[in-house]
Order: structure tokens, then C-alpha cells, then sequence
């Protein structure tokens, strides 16, 4: 499973990267926003400079026709751009005209395999189930990346859309997304973080250290 950082932080992408872990990005004009006034198109080139692979950013028209003429402009900005399209009527045929034109899309706000379903039809290079928004309402979210992932591996020589693990909270998220087979998960720069920590390891170097000292002799200067 592969891993996306979900932000818009330049410092963040560039750590995440610089680890080698971190393959792409996933933001949005809200998480841009969280960066204080920066111009959008520059901020996004950026983040495309940094990151070695797909750098999905959003589309705000809500109409099939302002979707592909908004798409077509933010594709232009790097080579590296995927354009988020929401799961929506308007979507499907925004969707299903890009990738006719070679652009890729990332079928986004996903909340079932209907959706998913659909978004392949269309030829979506990616598709977003939300796991944090639905397990907020009660479902399972977690469930659904597992069902689409199970759906889309019944007809492997027709479905080539892959699978982004979306609104990731916590490292236990990202077990579930790897265990349900999801080619992607596009985490938030905390849970990066958070992946690596364990108090074992904490206890284990210090200990290491510890015991280097009393060997040469450190201890005792």
C-alpha cells in the first residue's frame, strides 16, 4: 500500500518526502486555506515540485461543463496533477470526459460501491472512499474500502481505477486500509507521524544507549 500525505503544508510534504515513504499528495482549497493567503495555482505547482508522484487538487464549479473547463486548466499546471471530481451526477460526466482526454481524475467524497462503481465506468485513475466521515455517522467506514477493493478485483482486466484510503484519522486506519488491500492511503502529516512510535522502541534505544555507555566506559567520566 502506498502512501499520500493529506495537507498543504510545503514543510510537511517536503519531511514526508525526504523520509521516502511519502509518494504523493492529496489537498484541497480548504487545506490550502489552512496555509494563510498563498496564491493557489503557485502553491499547488510547489507541492507538485516536491512530491514524485499524483498530487490530487479539487475543482470548485459544480456543473459537468465548468468541471472539465476548470480541470483541463489545473491538469496544465504540472505533469504530476490528478483533478478531484466529487461523486456527483455532474462528476460522472465531468469524469467520464476527462479521462477521455487523458486527464486523469480522482472521484472523491465516495461514501458507497455504487459511487465507486460508477466512478470506474467513467475511467476515474482514482477513487476516495471518506473512512473518518462515515465511521462519524455511525458506519464502517473501513468496511466500504474493503468492498470496493473486493468489487473492482472481480473484473481485473476492466477496472484499472485504484483505490485511495481518504479522511484517515488515527495509525489504526492505516492498518485496516492495508489489511483491506487498498492501493493508497493519503494520511495526515500526525498520523505519519504516529505510524513509527511505539514505547517499546522508546524503552529499546535508550536502553541500547545505555548499555553502549557502560561498555566504553562513558558512564564513568
Amino acid at each position: 500500500m502506498r502512501l499520500f500525505l493529506d495537507t498543504a503544508n510545503i514543510e510537511h510534504i517536503r519531511h514526508g518526502v525526504s523520509l521516502g515513504v511519502i509518494t504523493g499528495v492529496t489537498t484541497n482549497p480548504s487545506l490550502i486555506s489552512k496555509e494563510g493567503k498563498v496564491d493557489y495555482k503557485r502553491h499547488v505547482q510547489e507541492i507538485c515540485s516536491l512530491v514524485p508522484g499524483p498530487v490530487s487538487t479539487e475543482v470548485l464549479s459544480q456543473e459537468a461543463s465548468g468541471m472539465v473547463a476548470e480541470a483541463r486548466e489545473v491538469a496544465s499546471w504540472a505533469t504530476n496533477v490528478v483533478v478531484k471530481i466529487p461523486a456527483s451526477l455532474q462528476g460522472i460526466e465531468a469524469t467520464w470526459r476527462l479521462s477521455r482526454e487523458k486527464i486523469k481524475v480522482n472521484f472523491t467524497l465516495c461514501f458507497s460501491i455504487n459511487q465507486a462503481l460508477l466512478a470506474a465506468a467513467a475511467g476515474a485513475a482514482f477513487v476516495s472512499p471518506f473512512v473518518g466521515r462515515l465511521d462519524d455517522i455511525g458506519e464502517d467506514g473501513m468496511a466500504l474500502v474493503r468492498e470496493i477493493v473486493e468489487v473492482y478485483k472481480n473484473y481485473p482486466d476492466a477496472i484499472k481505477t485504484e483505490v485511495i484510503a481518504a479522511s484517515i484519522r488515527h495509525p489504526q486506519h492505516c492498518i485496516e486500509a492495508a489489511r483491506a488491500s487498498a492501493h493508497i492511503a493519503t494520511i495526515p502529516y500526525q498520523v505519519l507521524l504516529q505510524m513509527i512510535q511505539h514505547p517499546l522502541t522508546d524503552i529499546g534505544i535508550r536502553r541500547f544507549l545505555q548499555d553502549w555507555r557502560q561498555v566504553m566506559g562513558e558512564d564513568k567520566m
